[in-house]
């Protein structure tokens, strides 16, 4: 599947012209004076970006440097740690100055966890000093207030790429299975329209073999638990993390914990629902389910092609919008890195401000965007019809299932709330029990009950010995306690 293509010399090319205007307005924005004396600075970035990604980033530096930071005496140099924990490692090592860390650096790309640990040391940068209000206003304005860390709501993440969540569907196997159900794709805009839906493929896909009872497939699968829990939450009226000021107040309402349990932890101890790969697009591939809920950067992986018994077979894609649980409020995730200033000289700072100004002007945020699968972080370039025109004047064709997926995220942006939980004290192993405790309670009763099925009991009899009330009020006491624990450490 074509996802898109780029001219090189199309896209250096329009760098060249942009970048005049793009010195202008960065220096006319910020706060301190500009540079003067004429030495070169050089700025050093830190990030998690490997393969393609990384490759986009390194063409987005190389057009910085031969334009604008030649122009103004700036040379960015870029350099990966490996993977996002590596990036992490490193920079809190540095930041603690631990034997044999390095210098930091003067960028680094960052989750607001960690930025938060770090920013208690007093080493970033203000960001406020440098993008005037008008100039953030500019911006998403829940992309600006996830980076305000700081005690006094001090701007210290700056957004450069974004992500939320998608549906994807394979579109093959499900018209079979419509055609032969009257099963229609509007059935799965509620959570509990996908549990119902995967119940009914189950069945259908196991009434294909009457002679082999209990194969049914899944339908569903889902990435980032933690987010489920998150923003399922949220949908239903319950912010399970609260904050104001590095406080954190809880509410793990125990009614939204339970409408979970039955729309995950219920269809995937049943066979509804799968999770083996490390990704659910990995599980697309092999025909173990036929739709997931994933990043939108992760549109990239969604394949044309998948592998299973019956051997290898294209499939076309579809994106459905988003599910919210019935009588929830329309809320999407908002997630992404974003990169922090390190405190330095005037002049470097001010110099690594103009690297991120320039970064986020639309023509050159589209130009990673459409490369990298993230979205575009200024109000302007989240328009479909905006982004589409500029990715083609800049000689990158947006085709595939990367434009249904950004067509729609577009859509939901303008239409929903988007939410991410702040940081606190704790939040990063907070975050870890929401990823796990469900998930791999699921994985191990799922095994209990294929054991007992295989032993001659009833698929619906096993299950029933596991969705009792008992045993989920075991798991969400479990799930308090743990949370508590990872906070008040």
């Amino acid at each position: 599947m074509k996802l898109f293509s780029t001219n090189r010399k199309t896209l250096h090319r329009a760098a060249f012209i942009t970048a005049a205007a793009v010195a202008a307005s960065v220096f006319a924005g910020c706060n301190r004076n500009s540079r003067s004396g004429g030495e070169s600075v050089s700025i050093e970035i830190w990030h998690y970006y490997n393969g393609s990604l990384q490759n986009s980033f390194d063409k987005m530096i190389e057009n910085f440097n031969s334009t604008v930071g030649a122009e103004n005496g700036i040379t960015v140099s870029a350099h990966s740690q490996g993977s996002i924990s590596d990036l992490e490692t490193a920079v809190l090592n540095s930041a603690q100055k631990q034997v044999g860390s390095s210098e930091l650096p003067n960028i680094f790309a960052s989750y607001a966890d960690t930025a938060y640990e770090i920013e208690k040391l007093g080493i970033l940068a203000n960001l406020d000093l440098y993008f005037t209000p008008e100039e953030q206003s500019e911006y998403i304005d829940s992309y600006i207030e996830e980076g305000r860390i700081g005690s006094s709501g001090e701007l210290y993440i700056f957004p450069i790429a974004k992500c939320t969540e998608t549906f994807m569907l394979n579109k093959t196997e499900w018209d079979a299975f419509a055609e032969a159900t009257g099963a229609s794709t509007e059935d799965m805009r509620t959570i509990e329209g996908i549990t119902d839906t995967s119940r009914k493929y189950y069945e259908w896909t196991d009434s294909l073999t009457p002679d082999i009872a209990g194969d049914g497939k899944a339908l569903y699968g889902r990435d980032a638990l933690a987010n489920m829990f998150i923003i399922c939450s949220k949908q239903l009226g319950h912010e399970i993390f609260h904050v104001e000021n590095g406080s954190v107040t809880m509410d793990l309402n125990e009614s939204a914990m339970r409408k979970i349990w039955d729309n995950y932890y219920v269809p995937y101890i049943s066979g509804y629902f799968r999770a083996d790969g490390k990704y659910r697009s990995d599980d697309i591939k092999v025909g173990n389910i036929i739709s997931l809920i994933g990043s939108t950067s992760s549109a990239v992986y969604f394949p044309d092609e998948v592998t299973d018994a019956n051997g290898a077979h294209s499939i076309d894609a579809e994106i459905l919008p988003m599910p919210v649980f019935e009588g929830g409020q329309a809320v999407s995730v908002q997630q992404g890195a974003g990169m922090v200033v390190t405190k330095s000289t005037p002049e470097e700072e001010e110099a690594a401000a103009l690297f991120l100004k320039w970064f986020t002007e639309p023509e050159n945020n589209i130009a990673f965007s459409a490369e990298s699968g993230y979205l575009p972080v200024k109000k302007q370039a989240n328009n479909y019809d905006y982004y589409k025109e500029t990715a083609e004047k800049l000689g990158i064709e947006v085709v595939g299932t990367n434009d249904m997926v950004i067509k729609e995220a577009f859509e939901r942006i303008s239409q929903s709330e988007l939410y991410t939980s702040k940081a606190f004290d704790g939040g990063q192993e907070a975050r870890k029990v929401l990823e796990y405790s469900l998930a791999d309670k699921a994985a191990a009763d799922k095994t209990a009950v294929a054991e007992l099925t295989a032993g001659g009991t009833s698929l619906e009899e096993a299950v029933a010995q596991y969705n009792t009330d008992e045993n989920f009020s075991e798991w969400y006491a479990q799930l308090k306690a743990d949370i508590d624990a990872a906070v008040s450490k």
